[in-house]
Formats: C-alpha cells, sequence, structure tokens
C-alpha cells in the first residue's frame, strides 16, 4: 500500500518550523549574553567585616538585624531573613573576611531552573525574583552551585529570599545599599568590564598585597559578584570545584537536541498515521463508488 507522500512531507514540514524556532531560541540566548551587565567588585583585603552592607540590606528591605558578629570558625549563611553575611577567617595572612551574597551568575542556574521564569536575568545584571510569576517548586535553591535563594517555610504567604542588587534603584540611576554605605570603599559598583579592569589594575600595581586571580571571572562561566583577596579564595570558603563552564552549558546540548526527538519523530509517525489514513480513506471511497483495488 502506498504512502501519500505530499501529505507525509506536510506534516514533517511543521516539524522544521519548530525546529527554526528553536535555533532562533539559541540565537537570542546568545544575543543575550553579549549584554554588557553591571556588576560589584568585592575587595576583600579592604574589608573590615563591619557589617554596614548587612544592616544597609536588612534596612532596604525591612529585614531583621543580623544578631551575630563575624567570628573565625562559625559560618554565616544568608537566610531567609539575610541576603547578605560577613565572615571571618584565619588565613595564612592572619585573620580576613569575606562578604558572601548571590552572585548575580551570567548565566545562572536558578534561572534556567525554573519553570515559570519566575527566576530572570535581566538586561542590566542582577539576577531577580518575581513573585507573581512563582509557583513554589524551589528549583532555584536546588540548582544553585553557590546555596543562595532561600524558602521562608514559616511564612503562611513564603518568598524567596536573595540579594537582587537593589534592582529598582540600579533602573533609577542609583548604587546598590551595601555600595552606598561601606566605609571602607571595599565595595565597587559599575559595568562588569570596567571591575575586571579595575581589579586587574589592583593587582598589577600591589602584586605582593593580592592573590594574582579575580573570584567570578570565568567561574560558572563569569559571575557579576567579583572578588579580589591577599590569599587563595579557598581559604575565604570560597568554592574552587565549580569550574568555568556555565551550569545551563551543561544542558545545552540536550536541549538542542529536544526538539528532534520531540517533535520530529512525533511528527514522523503523526506522518505515517495521516498517510495511511488518507490512503485507507481513498480505498473506502473507491468501494463505495463500486471500484475495488
Amino acid at each position: 500500500m502506498a504512502i501519500n507522500r505530499r501529505g507525509f512531507l506536510k506534516t514533517l514540514g511543521v516539524a522544521g518550523i519548530s525546529l527554526t524556532v528553536g535555533k532562533s531560541f539559541g540565537a537570542a540566548r546568545e544575543e543575550k549574553n553579549a549584554v554588557e551587565f553591571n556588576g560589584i567588585l568585592y575587595d576583600s583585603t579592604l574589608c573590615s567585616g563591619c557589617q554596614s552592607c548587612e544592616y544597609a540590606c536588612s534596612d532596604k528591605y525591612e529585614l531583621p538585624y543580623p544578631t551575630d558578629a563575624p567570628v573565625p570558625g562559625v559560618v554565616r549563611t544568608t537566610s531567609d531573613k539575610q541576603r547578605v553575611a560577613v565572615n571571618a577567617y584565619n588565613t595564612s595572612k592572619g585573620p580576613q573576611h569575606i562578604r558572601k551574597a548571590c552572585n548575580h551568575c551570567n548565566e545562572p542556574a536558578c534561572a534556567s531552573a525554573c519553570l515559570t521564569k519566575a527566576m530572570l536575568k535581566t538586561d542590566e545584571g542582577p539576577v531577580i525574583w518575581r513573585e507573581e510569576k512563582c509557583m513554589g517548586c524551589r528549583s532555584c535553591m536546588i540548582s544553585c552551585p553557590f546555596d543562595i535563594p532561600k524558602f521562608e517555610f514559616d511564612s503562611p504567604n513564603p518568598k524567596i529570599q536573595k540579594c537582587r542588587m537593589c534592582y529598582e534603584e540600579l533602573m533609577k540611576g542609583d548604587v546598590p545599599a551595601c555600595v552606598e554605605v561601606c566605609p571602607q570603599e571595599a565595595l565597587t559598583f559599575g559595568k562588569r568590564k570596567d571591575l575586571i579592569e579595575l581589579a586587574r589594575t589592583r593587582i598589577y600595581a600591589e602584586p605582593e598585597k593580592y592573590n594574582h586571580n579575580i573570584y567570578g571571572e570565568h567561574e560558572v562561566g563569569g559571575t557579576g559578584l567579583l572578588y579580589l583577596a591577599s590569599v587563595p579564595f579557598e581559604e575565604l570558603g570560597l568554592r574552587k570545584d565549580l569550574g568555568t563552564t556555565s551550569y545551563p552549558e551543561y544542558n545545552k546540548t540536550f536541549l538542542y537536541s529536544v526538539p528532534a526527538v520531540l517533535i520530529l519523530w512525533p511528527a514522523f509517525l503523526l506522518g505515517l498515521h495521516n498517510s495511511f489514513k488518507e490512503r485507507r480513506s481513498n480505498i473506502l471511497k473507491g468501494k463505495e463508488d463500486g471500484h475495488e483495488e
């Protein structure tokens, strides 16, 4: 029994359009990655551990003030009530401080994992959470390699808490609250490209003072929060096992193959089904007309 070639090819044509849309999505993703993001450079050699950034954040977002101070040996983490946490470490160069907050990855795993786009990487740089789009699945928490997003488990109307780099203030032309209040100027806000150049200039000017690396320049594909330190970053509790590939990039090959598996194969079967159905219809019509095939 012959297959109706026209109907078969028509069905596959629809699949081809779907694949084209998939490729367009990939092109849009590459275009978004070319955007020059804003970021923050944190120089731990200038940080005194005063916690001004913590208090400023609490004021800004009406969160409880921190009740403890950074002490070596005690790791303070961000939480549903604290978006920024300063820690103290005993290092090879004596006691030093490090600040922990959302790193605002260039290609954030949290946004990639979010099914409703509640977690969004904005064109300006900050990664923000949008309450009206969140369905509470908490995939962002599981996917983040830095353990940043926190869920308000004890709230009747729970939210995801994380640093948003004072996104609304940025849109008005202001700087993040933590940057504005830092008395030691350990925090600098600007374009990520310019911050990397500033960090390199500091390393070049005082090579004996700094570890000759910028944390966040390449880690997980690059981050918006960049770090300078005088000791290896692992001495300050920063992960060095994450690699330089963004987490969404690991899914890229799989995601690009999905249209071929989920669109072409069903389209192929649908094409066969429609062709056989049309052929059967023609045969039955022939019988009704008194013509047996």
